[in-house]
Order: structure tokens, then sequence, then C-alpha cells
């Protein structure tokens, strides 16, 4: 997979990443390299991504969005996720995170979204509490979706702040099915979904007891909504969510290829490419080990995983 190759060789360059090329370092897209680059066991780098999130940590356990802006604070949880699944996979000697991933959660649980007063306006349950971009404000959709994959990877599936997270989550889904920033309605009209939210969330499920009626609606609406014109970003993130539900069309892989080509002769974006390189892992991602699968209290009715055959990665490219 030459594409892979060469994505994987330029975030082991520059582990310590921006949005873009040139761009200051930034928590999200480096905790997603360092997860794509130890997936791909290229542990040396990724623990340079993972030095610098903990040098950048503050005392309250919180990251910002760089070294420069402590916050909003969002992308703790991206920190947390990264630090909680390359533990899980590292050598026993190694502990590249441990105590800082123990801080981070320690944030993510002292922290919630603002509790609203029900009214007729509202077109979602705005009692439900989840996670804000900004503390103080109200809970939405992605940060709620961030730090439920970055608490049960720490092993906190169960916890209460979880199994509310899960519910906000399906409570925000569209009545046709798919995600956007976290609305419903807005004044009345229902608003349309989006490619990245819904993979998101969708990744953000996995393992949960769910009937599958309720969440094929979504499954099949991004199916739909995928092309070979869509974007690296909202693509990988797209392949993540439905992997992770074993329903990845069986044009992922060479749209994900090409989308990958066209990024690394565009811009090389470091954020598109950690996430291709993850998307690349299909089902076995490491967002997917641990507490995704079935707890005690969260066994049912679930998709069975289903991992990308790496052949068709390598169709993609004869």
């Amino acid at each position: 997979m030459p594409w892979l190759d060469e994505t994987l060789d330029r975030l082991a360059a520059k582990p310590v990443c921006g949005y873009q090329p040139g761009a200051p370092p930034a928590v999200e897209p480096t905790a997603l390299a360092a997860m794509a680059l130890a997936a791909h066991r290229r542990m040396p780098p990724a623990g340079q991504a993972l030095g610098w999130l903990a040098e950048i940590q503050s005392s309250d356990g919180s990251l910002g969005i760089d070294a420069a802006h402590r916050t909003p604070k969002w992308a703790t949880g991206w920190a947390v996720l990264a630090w909680s699944v390359i533990e899980a996979t590292a050598p026993p000697s190694a502990s590249p995170g441990r105590a800082q991933a123990a801080r981070g959660v320690a944030w993510l649980l002292s922290t919630e979204g603002k509790r609203e007063q029900a009214a007729p306006e509202f077109g979602h349950d705005v009692t439900l509490v989840g996670w804000p971009w900004v503390e103080g404000t109200h809970s939405w959709l992605e940060p709620t979706a961030i730090a439920l994959l970055a608490l049960k990877a720490a092993g906190l599936g169960d916890h209460a702040r979880c199994r509310q997270a899960v519910r906000l989550i399906v409570d925000r889904m569209l009545p046709s099915g798919g995600w956007n920033y976290g609305n419903t309605t807005v004044l009345g009209n229902m608003t349309c979904p989006n490619i990245q939210s819904t993979g998101l969330a969708l990744a953000a499920l996995v393992g949960e007891a769910i009937e599958p009626a309720r969440l094929r609606p979504s499954i099949e609406w991004l199916r739909r909504a995928l092309s070979p014109s869509t974007t690296t970003i909202s693509l990988g993130y797209a392949v993540l969510g439905l992997a992770g539900h074993g329903a990845s069309p069986d044009e992922a892989s060479p749209w994900l290829a090409a989308a990958c080509r066209r990024t690394l002769q565009r811009d090389a974006s470091p954020y598109a490419l950690a996430l291709a390189a993850l998307a690349a892992l299909g089902a076995a991602c490491p967002w997917y080990r641990g507490d995704h699968r079935a707890s005690a209290t969260r066994r049912g009715t679930k998709a069975e995983l289903r991992p990308f055959a790496p052949a068709a990665f390598e169709m993609a490219h004869d």
C-alpha cells in the first residue's frame, strides 16, 4: 500500500503536528497521529507525540487546542484516547501515558455541559448532559462523542457519565438518520446530517447494546452520502464509524486510497493523513479495543465487527 507507507512516513517525520504542514502543533492532530503511528507499529515517533501532549497538559488534567491556547479544553478527550489505547498495546515495560490519562480522565469526569430548561423550541432533550465545546455552555454532539470514546478506552464505559452520553448521542440522531453538530431542529425546521458528525457518532456507539434497527437509518444515510469525491477527513471519520458496525461499503478501500493520494499531492494535511491511516485499519482501529466490547451491563444485540481485507487496498493500487 504505497499511499499508506508514504502517509506513515510523513507522520513519523513530524509526529507533533498541526492541522496543516507548517501550522503550530495542535492537540487533536497530534493525538490522532500518535494513535495511527502506534497502531502501525511505529512506536518511537508515536512516543514523541505522546510526550508533547504530556508537556502541555495543564495541572487540572486538561489540554487546550495547542500549547498557546489552554482553553477551550474539548481536545482533552483526544489526548486521553491516545494515551489509553497506546498504553493498552505498549510493551509491559513501557508506560507511555498512564498518569497523564488518569489526570485527563479526572478532568473529563469533572466537566459537563450546561443544563437547559426544557422548552418547545428545542428539538432535543436538553436535560441530558454530555460535554461542551466550551466550558459553561450546552452539551454538543462531537465533544460528547470524543469524551465517550476516551472514557471507554480508559475502561470507564459503564460509568454513569458514559451511559448518559450514549443516551444523548442517540437522542440527537436525526429522525431520517445521521447526525450534525447536535440540533435536530432549529426554529421548527429539521436540520441536515453531515458525514463527519455521523461517522464520529457511530464510532462512539460501537459496542453499545442498541437495537440494529435504531442505527440502521444512520448507517444507510452515511453509506449513501459517500462517493469517490468525499474529502479525506470526512471519509476517514465515515469509514471508521461504519467499520465499527461491520457496515463499510465495498468501495471504501479504493476511495480511501484515492482520497489520501489527493491529500498527499495537495497539502499533506497531518490531520487528514492521520485519520486516513486510522481508517485503513477498519474495525481493527485501536478505538475499538478493550471497553468498547460488551461489558457485563452492556451485553446485547450488536453488529459484528468486520475488519477490512488488506487485499482490497492492494487492488486499489494495481
